[in-house]
């Protein structure tokens, strides 16, 4: 398998944590989404994803595109250390806080957007960065409501879902980008430093794959 990744896409960041909780080989290939004007838009890679984003995974001859989707069929293909609740309910709910993380927050906050915003808007970086934080508030407001209610160690209960592996990768980035406020959100802080201390996680991290690129 190789994933067309790039180190800081939280996007990728959660497809990485599932390769690592179900410790499967895989090769990665690094487009970098900023240099020569982003290497996502090479012909060469819209061979592979024509929408230009990361991840894609490439297993044989056949290329998943989007994150959630990846997750789904890594589940399907290699059931083993599952992230998903057996209990019908409790696993809707995991997908909602999921999909709360990949459809509501974190599309209003992609680095295209922002981009977008900065270019035909003419945005300051500093209305930019209200704008980021101002999507990152809101969503966790609802997000640390969700978890008064669900959480363990994790989003729900005391075992890995996908709600902790969309939500570990948006606090993450919340924090690379200065969000002070997310301070105010105790559980989902709680668990992501919970998260962290994980070997999968810590192997799947950014940090950690600068690390890898570069030995």
């Amino acid at each position: 398998m190789i994933l067309y990744d790039y180190f800081r896409s939280s996007a990728s960041f959660r497809v990485r944590i599932v390769l690592q909780l179900k410790k499967l080989n895989y090769q990665t290939k690094q487009i970098h989404l900023l240099n020569n004007g982003g290497e996502q838009f090479s012909i060469e890679y819209k061979t592979i994803n024509p929408q230009s984003r990361v991840p894609s995974l490439k297993d044989g001859n056949v290329v998943i595109t989007q994150s959630l989707a990846i997750i789904d069929y890594l589940e399907d293909k290699y059931p083993q250390d599952g992230i998903y609740p057996i209990d019908p309910i409790v696993k809707a709910q995991v997908k909602a806080f999921a999909l709360t993380i990949a459809c509501d927050i974190h599309p209003l906050n992609n680095s295209s957007v922002i981009k977008y915003l900065k270019e035909t808007f003419a945005i300051s970086e500093e209305k930019a960065q209200k704008w980021y934080a101002h999507w990152i508030i809101s969503g966790f407001h609802a997000l640390e409501e969700k978890l008064k209610k669900s959480a363990g160690k994790y989003c729900f209960g005391d075992d890995i879902t996908l709600a902790d592996i969309c939500l570990i990768p948006q606090v993450y980035n919340a924090k690379r980008f200065n969000v002070e406020e997310i301070s105010a959100f105790p559980i989902i802080n709680r668990i992501y430093y919970m998260a962290m201390t994980h070997p999968a996680f810590i192997a799947a991290s950014p940090e950690s794959v600068v690390a890898i690129e570069h030995e």
